[in-house]
């Protein structure tokens, strides 16, 4: 494990954190028009509920940074692993049966603060325990955990599921399989870093918040990282807003089509996650960003709507193969979750809560974008921001360059690793 950079304290975290997500992901395929069916009454409405939804993911997304400094990492995870529960099962058992609007809204947009802060609370323990050398490769198996239940593995369940249990069984087995992941990842990793705070004892709990946010101007390198993982995956966001449209009925490619060219971008992207985390370690982060990740997503966003769209619905094969580009050279951005914490490692936490931060802000930025440029530039015209944008991340990442303290501590790592290898191959 510790050949491919897996952190082996932390193996069933992993495991754990797959089942998890697979859980949380199975209902990414339906929920929208499920709601509609059962109390929201339309589309729109229902988006009012994942808005709501996204809003919980933001601010928990930062939290599970800010907490995990001051709780440790396991208690965050165990707190966000109960929310999702309780509210799920509320939003199930009564919202969705009495078909209440209000109540659903209350109860899935609190389910929101749940996945966050047991993801990201687990990203956190991996950063405080991968040997540096290596961090990013266990970042990159984290995102590989991660995009290949949510999702990927979730929408491939409820694909079973739906056409025997229903949309409503569905949703409880869910309940059953991230209630698994959750126990395998808290009861089975018994590495001790996350079972403690990672803040110093004299730091205060309101000491610790305001810090997780002036971070980003006390050292604006990581404020930069965080504005970095927002244009990471804001186009993401923001194209699966209109693209479907496009490809769907101006194209040709029908529906199944279109989903078909969905799961070759994430599938493809998943195991990328873990190859650039690999090579990132071997390369360097930054430069890995920069080439892969920025410059590369700033010519296959081009290529995934242009291509297409020049070529017609008679050249899907294309499509795919641009369509496996980007998911390949979205995963470039992986090293950021590696990179950032290591600008600032006198404090990891709060480094953490940004980059968690940024996360949730590109939910919003990429629809944003959307929303405010399609009418006047069309939607080749949000494309072309979008790629704008990966070349502004180009230029950002050129500044994040690691504290000489930091490259030193790398360098020796990466040498301690190699005799380690050389010993063990002996």
């Amino acid at each position: 494990m510790t050949r491919w950079g897996l952190p082996a304290p932390l193996f069933l975290g992993y495991v754990g954190l797959l089942l998890f997500m697979i859980g949380d992901g199975v209902e990414s395929g339906f929920i929208a028009p499920f709601m509609a069916d059962h109390g929201a009454g339309d589309d729109i409405k229902a988006s009012y509920v994942i808005t709501v939804y996204g809003v919980a993911v933001m601010l928990a997304s930062w939290l599970s940074g800010a907490l995990s400094e001051l709780w440790g990492p396991r208690r965050v995870m165990f707190v966000g692993l109960a929310i999702w529960l309780v509210f799920d099962v509320l939003f199930l058992a009564i919202a969705v049966t009495g078909e209440n609007y209000p109540l659903m809204i209350v109860f899935y947009g609190l389910r929101g603060f749940g996945y966050p802060m047991f993801a990201f609370g687990f990203l956190v323990w991996i950063t405080a325990v991968a040997p540096i050398a290596r961090l990013g490769a266990a970042v990159g198996w984290f995102y590989f955990a991660f995009t290949g239940g949510l999702p990927t593995l979730g929408a491939l369940v409820a694909s079973f599921t739906n056409p025997i249990m229903g949309h409503y069984g569905t949703l409880w087995l869910s309940v059953g399989v991230l209630a698994l992941g959750g126990l395998v990842c808290l009861l089975g990793v018994r590495e001790r870093t996350g079972y403690e705070r990672l803040a110093p004892r004299d730091v205060k709990p309101v000491q610790s918040l305001v810090s997780s946010v002036s971070i980003a101007w006390k050292n604006p390198r990581v404020g930069l990282g965080m504005l970095v993982r927002v244009i990471n995956t804001a186009p993401e966001f923001g194209m699966l807003v209109f693209f479907p449209t496009i490809f769907i009925s101006q194209i040709g490619f029908g529906e199944s089509k279109w989903l078909l060219l969905v799961s070759v971008i994430y599938g493809t992207n998943i195991f990328f996650n873990l190859i650039f985390g690999v090579l990132s370690d071997k390369i360097g982060w930054r430069t890995t960003i920069f080439w892969f990740g920025a410059i590369g997503c700033a010519i296959s966003i081009l290529l995934l709507y242009f291509v297409p769209l020049a070529m017609g619905a008679e050249y899907y094969w294309l499509a795919l193969i641009v369509g496996a580009l980007y998911g390949a050279t979205l995963a470039g951005f992986v090293p950021i979750s590696a990179l950032l914490p290591s600008l600032a490692p006198e404090n990891k936490g709060g480094a953490m809560a940004l980059l968690n931060l940024g996360a949730g802000a590109a939910a919003f930025v990429g629809p944003a974008i959307v929303s405010l440029f399609l009418g006047p530039a069309g939607a080749a015209g949000v494309v072309i921001i979008f790629a704008a944008l990966y070349l502004v991340a180009a230029v950002l990442v050129r500044f994040l360059k690691l504290p000489e303290s930091t490259e030193e501590a790398l360098r020796n790592d990466a040498n301690l690793q190699q005799l380690g290898e050389k010993v063990a191959s002996t």
